[in-house]
């Protein structure tokens, strides 16, 4: 069997993490390891994790940097580097999983192919009920959007999944792929700073080394937790490397995964 690691990312928001380290005891297939991706969250969120490690059946690897501004691609590769797992499943620390979540990820990876999931974006009610008690929610439910994310089902998956090889509809916060297939674009790139396109880029550089990408249809959408969205002020200069790699069909990023993988 393909080993799995989950990757989840956060940043000082311990309510949200925990309501997703909850939705992971859940799962019907649970992932051979949890590695939390954490930009320099302050000591609440390492207690957290401390508290959970004692009792979660699987390992739960807390992988910290110091908190230097927005280092998303940077904490990610760290914990891309750190996973044993073959396959990986990287979700943000606002997306609580539906039971099947995990499972619907493997089922649908094949080599060659990353996947795209989808989310349903939770209102700020809801979300709070989610950080209670991590449920499953019915396309009916209250206070959502995207509410056909809810549905899951294993024929209309196979049925209206496709391939998209573009950087369309993107979405970080719930993709998956195969460990060795993104050691072999250099993972993400650190050059972007701030918030903003790194998840494009990384997809771009994924399409030009020859993988496709399945976007994933009524299976794998993640419950995505209300908050406010983050500043945009690195735009101009992250739309520039993002323009930059799709101009010339980079495959490689010079500051990237290869430095974490040589350190090991």
């Amino acid at each position: 069997m393909t080993t799995v690691s989950l990757i989840i990312t956060t940043y000082n928001w311990e309510e949200a993490l925990e309501a997703v380290l909850k939705s992971v005891l859940f799962q019907t297939r649970l992932p051979d390891e949890v590695v939390i991706a954490d930009d320099g969250s302050r000591e609440g969120t390492k207690a957290l994790i401390e508290s959970y490690q004692s009792r979660f059946p699987i390992p739960l690897i807390h992988s910290w940097q110091p908190d230097e501004g927005f280092r998303l691609a940077m904490s990610r590769n760290r914990a891309i580097a750190n996973a044993v797992g073959e396959y990986l499943i990287m979700i943000d620390g606002d997306i609580v999983m539906p039971p099947s979540f995990i499972e619907d990820h493997i089922r649908a990876a094949k080599p060659g192919w990353f996947i795209q999931g989808g989310r349903v974006q939770v209102g700020p009610t809801r979300s709070r009920e989610l950080m209670i008690k991590p449920m499953s929610l019915s396309p009916f439910a209250s206070d959502i959007r995207n509410r056909k994310n809810t549905i899951s089902s294993n024929l209309l998956s196979r049925l209206f999944s496709y391939q998209r090889d573009n950087d369309a509809a993107t979405r970080g916060c719930n993709m998956s792929f195969w460990k060795a297939e993104v050691t072999k674009v250099n993972g993400f790139n650190e050059a972007f700073e701030g918030w903003g396109r790194e998840d494009s880029e990384f997809v771009h550089r994924m399409l030009n080394s020859g993988y496709h990408r399945l976007y994933l249809k009524f299976a794998g959408a993640g419950l995505h937790l209300y908050h406010k969205e983050n500043a945009r002020d690195a735009l101009p200069h992250n739309d520039a490397i993002f323009h930059n790699t799709v101009e010339k069909k980079l495959k490689w990023c010079e500051l990237g995964l290869e430095q974490y993988l040589k350190a090991e």
